[in-house]
């Protein structure tokens, strides 16, 4: 199984048993998002901590975990299709997002409903997710 992971996917990795860590952290699994996920996540990092109850040492070394879980792409991977990405996606925020699943030809994973609202790549939600590779 490979996806595209979108950041709020990624935000739950924090989450104390969470089933989105383990799905992540699948050996059988690979997972890509771009380098603004990252970026994302460190400015949203006392939110994080703050519903999560983590310590910020814990945060830190989950946040080292999700780095080995996950790769991730600097734009320079994608950039030339950013453009059409702006295009198509229903949130211009998340062009990276679908410009990383254009170059990577793989589906996007977001809990997001409005970004199903394109044709041009195929996201799932985590219930899909589950469903299909782990039900």
């Amino acid at each position: 199984m490979k996806f595209v992971v979108d950041t709020n996917i990624l935000f739950s990795f924090f989450r104390k048993d969470s089933l989105i860590k383990k799905i992540l952290e699948s050996p059988s699994c690979t997972f890509h998002s771009p380098f603004l996920a990252l970026k994302e996540i460190e400015k949203y990092s006392p939110l994080i901590i703050s519903k999560t109850g983590l310590s910020k040492k814990d945060f830190l070394s989950e946040f080292k975990n999700l780095k080995s879980s996950v790769k991730f792409h600097k734009e320079k991977n994608y950039k030339n299709y950013v453009k059409i990405s702006e295009e198509i996606s229903p949130d211009k925020d998340d062009a990276e997002f679908f410009a990383l699943c254009l170059v990577l030809n793989l589906p996007l994973w977001s809990n997001d409903k409005i970004l199903k609202n394109q044709g041009k790549v195929v996201v799932c939600n985590t219930e899909e997710i589950i469903n299909s590779y782990f039900g």
